[in-house]
C-alpha cells in the first residue's frame, strides 16, 4: 500500500507540497493566522486566547505580537513563559518544539521545511520536513532564521541576524551566517 502525502511528510519523507491534504492543513492555519493578526493590539486577552488555539500545547504564560504566520500551528508547542516580538513565522510543517523561558527577538523566521536541491525535485513541488527543537531559557534575537532539523540546547543566547543551520550546544552564544560559537554563557 503506497503513502499518502501526508503520511510521507510525517515520516521525514519527501512528499508533494501542492497535495489537497497538505494544503488544507496550511489554509485552516492561514486563517486562523489571519484571525490572530486581526485583533487589536488593545485586547491582549483575545490575542492570547486565539494564538492558545493555534498552537498544539503551550504554557499558561504566552505572548506573542503580531503579526505571527505559521504552515500548520498545531505541529508547535511551547513551554511555559514564551514570550515573542513583532514578525514571527513559523513554518511547522514537522514539529518545533520550544522550551520554557523563551523568548523570540522580532522578524524570526523559523523553518521546518526544505526543498530539493535539483530542478527536477523542485518542479515535481516535493519538500522535506526536519523538526526544529528549542531549548529553556533561550533568547534569540531579531531577524534570526532558524533552519530545518536544528536543535538549540539550553541557556542559548541567538544573535540578531544569525542564520542558524547546524545543532548549538548548551550555554553557548552563537552569532553569525551561518551561526557559530562566540563564547560559552
Amino acid at each position: 500500500m503506497s503513502k499518502t502525502e501526508l503520511q510521507k511528510l510525517e515520516a521525514g519523507e519527501p512528499y508533494h507540497f501542492l497535495d489537497s491534504e497538505v494544503a488544507a492543513r496550511k489554509a485552516r492555519a492561514a486563517q486562523l493566522c489571519q484571525e490572530f493578526n486581526a485583533i487589536p493590539a488593545t485586547d491582549p486577552d483575545a490575542q492570547t486566547a486565539k494564538i492558545k488555539e493555534i498552537l498544539g500545547s503551550h504554557g499558561e504564560r504566552v505572548s506573542v505580537q503580531a503579526t505571527f504566520n505559521c504552515d500548520n500551528g498545531q505541529n508547535i508547542h511551547v513551554g511555559e513563559d514564551f514570550l515573542s516580538n513583532y514578525n514571527l513565522t513559523i513554518l511547522d510543517i514537522a514539529p518545533v518544539t520550544i522550551g520554557s523561558h523563551v523568548m523570540i527577538g522580532p522578524n524570526v523566521d523559523i523553518y521546518t521545511v526544505n526543498h530539493p536541491l535539483t530542478s527536477v525535485g523542485r518542479r515535481e513541488y516535493l519538500a522535506q520536513a526536519s523538526p526544529v527543537i528549542i531549548g529553556n531559557d533561550v533568547w534569540i534575537g531579531g531577524k534570526v532564521a532558524i533552519m530545518p532539523g536544528v536543535t538549540i540546547g539550553n541557556n542559548v543566547v541567538v544573535a540578531a541576524g544569525a542564520v542558524v543551520t547546524a545543532n548549538v550546544a548548551d550555554n553557548t552564544l552563537v552569532g553569525g551566517v551561518p551561526a557559530k560559537p562566540i563564547r560559552s554563557l
